[in-house]
């Protein structure tokens, strides 16, 4: 399985992104880290080596682009819109820097983006805020509130980077095509947070299929077993 490492100057961000792609051609999925998780890590914990054969086919490109967790929700030293606000920045840099350029290199009108755990609220953050770039959403163990990261502070900006609350009142009709799953399982510490997403999805009326696996863990056994069940449906 081919694999690379390139680092992405984003002009947002003003640094270098590093970020490991495997495949050479295929459809592009970015697919993003847990909590405090690098780059690296989707390949550490061999959820990349899950979907081999889909890479070595070149079915799909898989991109594993760099957090900055550290640096918004997860960092307790600046005030919460300040963590927001960098994560706009973040969010510019997928919306207007990467994904524009993936489209481009891959001839492809939209990606996928898949993460595991908080990589699942990247994931959903991301392809909900732009549904006319997102084909696909793959979230597995995901959570979707970020205003336990807030102290209470709560503004526009937090409103619309926080699905659980304005998927309630999204209607761009892009959502409606893009297929969506949100894995979760009986034992995973964020079943009510999917079962409370799938349903506001479900009032809405967006196709969506709420993946409850049997009695697994929030862990990587169970998102090595969902990835590759995932791509299969591109």
């Amino acid at each position: 399985m081919q694999e690379k490492l390139i680092q992405f100057y984003s002009h947002h961000l003003g640094r270098d992104i590093d970020m490991l792609v495997f495949g050479d051609r295929g459809y592009p999925v970015v697919l993003f880290p847990t909590t405090m998780g690098r780059y690296y890590e989707n390949k550490d914990f061999k959820l990349v080596e899950s979907v081999r054969w889909f890479v070595e086919q070149g079915l799909v490109q898989i991109y594993c682009p760099d957090s900055i967790n550290s640096d918004s929700w997860y960092n307790r030293n600046i005030h919460p819109a300040h963590k927001v606000q960098n994560h706009i920045q973040y969010d510019r840099f997928l919306s207007e820097e990467l994904v524009p350029q993936l489209q481009m290199k891959t001839r492809s009108h939209k990606v996928a983006v898949a993460g595991p755990s908080f990589g699942g609220y990247h994931a959903a953050n991301f392809a909900f805020r732009h549904p006319s770039q997102v084909s696909h959403m793959f979230s597995m163990s995901g959570a979707f509130d970020i205003k336990t990261f807030m102290d209470g502070y709560y503004d526009e900006n937090t409103y619309f980077n926080n699905p659980i609350d304005f998927m309630q009142n999204a209607n761009d009709p892009a959502l409606w095509g893009m297929k969506i799953i949100l894995g979760t399982s009986e034992w995973d510490i964020c079943l009510e947070p999917n079962r409370k997403m799938s349903a506001i999805l479900s009032a809405k009326g967006i196709d969506h299929w709420l993946d409850v696996r049997g009695w697994q863990k929030h862990d990587w056994p169970l998102w090595r077993e969902m990835f590759p069940h995932y791509l299969s449906l591109l």
